[in-house]
């Protein structure tokens, strides 16, 4: 028998999109976000999150959907990548859903250009896109992202 993948999914803009609910520590409410200097494209900035500095990146962006205002009933979802935590910013957290691995397309072969999307699952509901945490910044972004958080605390 097949496991059965765990994801949370979310949504942004009109889209639905899902993360692996091992990499998630936890979700909460959007939070005031300071801005951080020299971060690259996408990081809105950072929050401090029992004494972690955590920054926060702007999927939407990454997905080229349309910039949007940050609203007040918007979520955090903390995940951690192979070399960091990040924020996601996202418009709100559905539920935890279970996928048979079988019924996941690669999404190789259908969005080649999307390298942070790991593959896509058809619903009930619609289609899914399940995003590859680990992918959501170059090494080159995730150095400079690192630079730039040792100058603020360096700076303090």
């Amino acid at each position: 028998m097949t496991e059965l993948r765990k994801m949370v999914t979310f949504n942004l803009a009109d889209g639905r999109f899902a993360l692996a609910v091992s990499v998630i520590q936890r979700i909460i409410r959007v939070v005031e976000i300071t801005p951080l200097p020299a971060a690259p494209a996408g990081v809105l900035g950072i929050i401090n999150l029992q004494g972690r500095i955590i920054p926060v990146f702007d999927i939407a962006a990454r997905f080229g959907l349309p910039e949007r205002t940050m609203q007040l009933s918007d979520q955090l979802i903390i995940a951690a990548t192979a070399r960091r935590t990040l924020a996601l910013l996202v418009d709100s957290v559905d539920d935890v859903i279970e996928i048979p691995p079988e019924q996941i397309i690669s999404a190789a072969q259908i969005l080649p250009e999307l390298p942070y999307v790991e593959g896509i699952v058809k619903t009930d509901a619609g289609l899914i896109f399940i995003h590859d945490i680990d992918a959501i910044l170059s090494i080159g972004e995730e150095d400079v992202l690192g630079e730039a958080i040792e100058a603020l605390e360096e700076n303090g």
